[in-house]
């Protein structure tokens, strides 16, 4: 269950908005801490639960590290996430070819337009006030 660990590391919203910054391709983590409330040693650290996780990998360039986004981690996220959507579609199909009740049939209302201004009377019977 890869993706029990993926939906953790992006259950914080520093981590997440670190992973969105790699959407472009790879960063070096001062490029990533740009503009973040925390420090670079805390993006490392946001940096590493990710690629324990499997979203980011990181190569040496130079005397830095860059730091880009994994697909596989995602992809088995999104197998995840894709059955509950074939569930919910399955669900939808069924209600959609299930048959319609009829209206004006024995046991249902008829709801008419309401007039404007018409009100129902509070159940203990008494008019206005509080």
């Amino acid at each position: 269950m890869a993706y029990q660990a993926v939906l953790e590391a992006l259950a914080d919203p520093t981590r997440r908005e670190v992973f969105e910054r790699l959407r472009s391709g790879p960063l070096p983590v001062v490029e990533i801490a740009r503009g973040l409330p925390v420090s670079r040693p805390a993006v490392s650290q946001h940096l590493r639960v990710l690629k324990d996780a499997g979203l980011v990998s990181d190569r040496a360039d130079g005397n830095r590290r860059l730091y880009q986004v994994e697909t596989p981690a995602l992809a088995e996220l999104r197998r995840y996430l894709e059955g509950f959507w074939d569930e919910v579609l399955e669900a939808y199909r069924g209600a959609a070819e299930a048959p319609q009740k009829e209206e004006g049939t024995a046991g249902s209302r008829a709801a008419g337009p309401r007039k404007r201004g018409a009100s129902k009377r509070p159940r203990d019977g008494k008019r206005g006030g509080r």
